[in-house]
């Protein structure tokens, strides 16, 4: 099996550090979710896990939740709505919608506001190695004291300097010692929720969480790490030098895997510019496995824009394979096709190509159609549509989702409860 490494701008052989892939992927920040560019990224990632654990590999997963962020605080603010209670809100509502979508649970999913004794270590060590410093109550990572800072994005400084601006960078900070320096500790400010630390009352800045989070669930070193491809620069090039100056084993991530955008009307979706297609919208007129096979249809490193006519024709293909599943072929001939799975295996191993793997799937599931019509005997063909769709999650021509999806992501919604706070949809 091979896959597409961000580091090396290569297609490598993929082969995990030890007995288990560990897998940590870059969750949501909890507001206005879920869109289709949410769900292709959480998609794309549980076909990977479904894909591995296939292939005979066991699997760590943890997808985190940045529950505390200046976005939150915003957008609390513009409801009135507690910041906490916003936030678990949508967390509900984005867990309802992996649910309908057959969805593997990660076996971790931390909140940031869970793991500050953690965020705090990780910035006192950051301090001690001189890679960091304090000023006004802040603490700042120094990017130029790491000569290995822009390795993963492969920018220039002009050029990151922007990007970081659009991403949540404050070049006009007067505690700063460069523009690019970025907040690993921030102090408080009136009216936001704060913790206590060495530092003074503040808050975790946005990359140490994901910093503290994927190392404490998973160790100093990740199998894969995967996120949206915004994501590469700044947040995973942050991730990657707060993580290894101060451990003892290197690289912190052997594989980054990003997703690639999806556009609507002409323009990145995304909840600044308002193109947002919901995947709770999407739902009332299309079926999961639908939406699934949609998705799926899409190299998960090629960037696409939503078209409902093919989300309709993928419906199609939908209806179609459950269609195939229900219906008995004859005492004919057996319907021989080895060769498709073969060809599907070979399609996965190459990269994860999902849109070639689709495209067998239609293939078979139109062959065994032909087949029960013909009369023949359809029964390994039948068998080989359920081991491909389980590969894409599909519910095929069950009434609803996997049991364990729905149990696993259960709890993790009890575990919200156990900490005194509603989660419930919107």
């Amino acid at each position: 099996m091979k896959l597409y490494n961000t580091l090396s701008r290569t297609v490598e052989e993929f082969n995990p550090y030890g007995d288990f892939v560990k897998i940590y992927v870059c969750g949501i920040t909890p507001y206005d979710t879920t869109h289709l560019g949410h769900a292709f990224t959480y998609t794309s990632v549980d076909i990977l896990i479904r894909y591995l654990e296939f292939k005979g590999f066991k699997v760590r997963y943890v997808q985190n939740v940045t529950d505390i962020d200046d976005d939150i605080l915003r957008k609390a603010n513009e409801e009135g709505e507690d910041w906490r209670s916003l936030g678990n809100r949508w967390t509900a509502h984005f867990i309802e919608d992996m649910r309908m979508l057959n969805v593997k649970p990660p076996d971790q999913f931390p909140r940031a506001t869970e793991m500050i004794p953690q965020i705090i270590e990780m910035v006192e060590k950051l301090i001690k190695t001189g890679l960091a410093y304090q000023a006004g109550g802040n603490v700042y990572f120094q990017i130029d004291r790491w000569d290995e800072f822009g390795k993963l994005c492969k920018l220039s400084y002009e050029d990151m300097l922007p990007i970081a601006n659009e991403r949540g960078n404050n070049p006009n900070d007067k505690f700063k010692n460069d523009p690019l320096d970025f907040v690993l500790w921030q102090a408080k400010s009136p009216g936001e929720p704060s913790w206590e630390s060495p530092w003074g009352a503040g808050r975790p800045g946005w990359h140490i969480e994901c910093s503290a989070m994927s190392t404490h669930f998973l160790g100093n070193v990740l199998d894969i790490h995967a996120g949206g491809y915004d994501l590469c620069f700044p947040h995973h090039e942050a991730e990657i030098s707060q993580v290894e100056p101060i451990s003892a084993q290197k690289p912190f991530v052997k594989f980054w895997t990003h997703i690639a955008m999806v556009y609507h009307d002409g323009e990145k979706m995304s909840k600044s510019l308002g193109n947002l297609i919901m995947v709770r919208e999407l739902s009332k007129k299309f079926t999961p496995d639908a939406i699934r096979l949609y998705l799926g249809s899409h190299h998960y490193r090629d960037s696409w824009s939503y078209d409902e006519d093919d989300l309709i024709a993928y419906q199609r293909l939908a209806d179609d394979a459950q269609q195939a599943l229900k219906l008995s072929g004859g005492d004919g001939e057996e319907l021989r096709i080895d060769a498709r799975m073969e060809a599907f295996i070979e399609a996965m191993d190459n990269d994860l190509d999902t849109e070639k793997a689709v495209q067998i799937f239609a293939s078979l599931v139109a062959e065994v159609l032909e087949g029960i019509n013909a009369r023949a005997n359809v029964l390994q063909a039948q068998g080989t549509i359920r081991k491909m769709g389980a590969i894409f999650g599909l519910i095929l021509d069950e009434v609803k989702p996997e049991k364990w999806v729905l149990d696993g992501w259960n709890e993790h919604l009890k575990r919200f409860e156990k900490a005194g706070i509603t989660a419930h949809s919107s």
